[in-house]
């Protein structure tokens, strides 16, 4: 049975976490090198783009308790993370310089792997947190 609290404090550390880190990361300390990039076309719609935020913490977040991988729930939830964020790195990352040629594709590969990697690292720290009286064998 889902844990109704659970769920929205994740979605809620997913979406503040996961938002935030957006903003600064690809508007604010590397805006010029994304659209460098080709990354944005226009101006970003930040209310659609939360709304895909809360809605990937909805989904990850109902995931996460059927992994039922033994260790702390911290290693349990950064294991989640990283599969999670590896699905995310191929389609997201790769996908966007599979569907179009990207000016300097190699460093906006290692750009967007530090960011999912600090993204998906603070949040598998988060879903271990909110999961913690959680004993799996």
């Amino acid at each position: 049975m889902m844990d109704t609290r659970k769920l929205i404090l994740g979605t809620s550390a997913y979406t503040i976490c996961t938002f935030s880190l957006a903003v600064v990361w690809h508007v604010l300390l590397f805006k010029e090198r994304y659209e460098s990039f080709g990354y944005f076309e226009g101006e970003p719609n930040f209310l659609l783009g939360l709304l895909t935020i809360v809605l990937q913490g909805v989904l990850l977040c109902a995931l996460f308790p059927m992994l039922k991988a033994g260790g702390s729930s911290f290693g349990r939830g950064l294991r989640f993370a990283l599969i999670t964020g590896a699905f995310f790195w191929t389609s997201h990352v790769l996908a966007f310089v599979a569907k179009q040629e990207v000016p300097g594709a190699a460093t906006f590969l290692w750009m967007e792997t530090a960011y999912l990697l600090l993204q998906f690292g603070v949040f598998g720290l988060c879903i271990g947190f909110i999961h913690r009286e959680e004993k799996l064998i």
